[in-house]
């Protein structure tokens, strides 16, 4: 497992953008497969983007296709989630995860052994 931390929520108006930052402890960074997700209010988790270890490889949710973007910096430790033209219905928690090596079942939760705390989105007038 690795320890995960997120920052860069808010609250933003319709139509603007966000970054959000997961860093992560540990020097085996660069080999842990990483994901996005986020709960709304009275909604299950949604799998929103992941990204290899490597970096080459990106998945994403079709909601947010085109909007978000994930990337990521093995020298820093840190995944990214860059979310642009955001709407009210992004409003959520959003928390990385990220697991060792290939992870069958990338859009899952379940195949995910680390967790952040989360960090809250909130997209508002």
């Amino acid at each position: 497992q690795v320890h995960l931390v997120e920052s860069g929520g808010g609250l933003v108006q319709p139509g603007g953008s966000l970054r959000l930052s997961c860093a992560a402890s540990g020097r085996t960074f660069s080999s842990v497969t990483m994901g996005w997700f986020r709960r709304a209010p009275g909604k299950e988790q949604e799998f929103i983007a992941a990204i290899t270890w490597s970096g080459d490889i990106t998945y994403y949710a079709n909601s947010v296709k085109g909007r978000f973007t994930i990337s990521r910096d093995n020298a820093k430790n840190t995944v990214y989630l860059q979310m642009n033209s955001l709407k009210p219905e992004d409003t959520a928690v959003y928390s990385c995860a990220g697991r060792r090596g290939v992870v069958v079942g990338i859009a899952s939760s379940g195949a995910y052994d680390s967790w952040g705390q989360g960090t809250q989105v909130t997209v508002s007038l």
